[in-house]
C-alpha cells in the first residue's frame, strides 16, 4: 500500500470540508472526546466530502463507528489497540494504521500486521502532552529499516520547513496538525504543503 506523502489530521468535519477541496488526498478525523452521535455526524460529513474529492479518510480510534458508517481505514493508538477487536476490523475489510513511540510499541504494532506504522513525536509537539522525548530523524531511519516496505508516517512537530528532512530519513508520509490548523491562513498553508510534498508522490 502507498500513502500520500501529505497526511492531514484534523478534529472536525468542518476542517475536512474546508481543506480537502484544495487537493488533500489523505486525511484523518481525530475527535478524541466526541460523543457517539456527534462523531457519527462528523464521520458522515467527512466521508461525503472525501468521496467527492478523491481523498482517503482515516478515522482515529473509533473503529466500531467507522465500521458502522462504512469507512475503510482506522488509526489506533497503543491503548486503543489493546482493547480493539482486530478480527472484526479485518473482517470488515478495514485498513489499519498504528501509532508507535518506542521499541516495545513497534513490536506490538508489527505483530498486529498494520497497513502502516506512525512514529512520533519526531520533534517537540504542542498538540498534546507526551511522556516521550522527541524521537529525532535518526529514529525515523531506524524504524524504516526495521519495518521494510511497510509505510512509515512521521508525526509530531512537522512544519513546511521540515518536510524534506523526514522523507530523506525514511518516512513515506508526513502527518501535520497544528502547522496548518493554527496557521493564520490554513488554506494557504495547506496549498504550500501540497506543493512541497508533490515531488515525493
Amino acid at each position: 500500500m502507498r500513502l500520500d506523502p501529505f497526511y492531514l489530521i484534523v478534529d472536525s468535519a468542518d476542517w475536512i470540508e474546508r481543506l480537502v477541496p484544495l487537493g488533500v488526498k489523505l486525511v484523518q478525523l481525530r475527535m478524541k472526546e466526541a460523543i457517539a452521535t456527534e462523531l457519527r455526524g462528523h464521520i458522515r460529513r467527512a466521508k461525503a466530502s472525501c468521496a467527492a474529492h478523491g481523498c482517503k479518510l482515516i478515522v482515529n480510534d473509533h473503529w466500531q463507528l467507522a465500521i458502522e458508517e462504512g469507512c475503510d481505514f482506522v488509526h489506533l493508538g497503543q491503548e486503543d489497540l489493546a482493547t480493539a477487536d482486530l478480527a472484526t476490523i479485518r473482517a470488515a475489510g478495514m485498513r489499519l494504521g498504528l501509532s508507535t513511540h518506542d521499541d516495545k510499541e513497534l513490536e506490538t504494532a508489527i505483530a498486529a500486521a498494520p497497513d502502516y506504522v506512525a512514529l512520533g513525536p519526531v520533534w517537540l509537539t504542542i498538540l498534546k502532552k507526551m511522556p516521550w522525548a522527541p524521537q529525532g530523524l535518526d529514529r525515523l531511519r531506524d524504524w524504516k529499516a526495521r519495518i521494510g516496505t511497510l509505510p512509515l508516517v512521521a508525526i509530531g512537530g512537522l512544519t513546511v520547513d521540515r518536510i524534506d528532512s523526514v522523507f530523506h530519513h525514511g518516512a513515506d508520509s508526513a502527518a501535520v496538525v497544528t502547522d496548518i490548523t493554527l496557521h493564520a491562513d490554513p488554506e494557504a498553508r495547506t496549498r504550500e504543503w501540497i506543493d512541497r510534498t508533490a515531488k515525493w508522490r
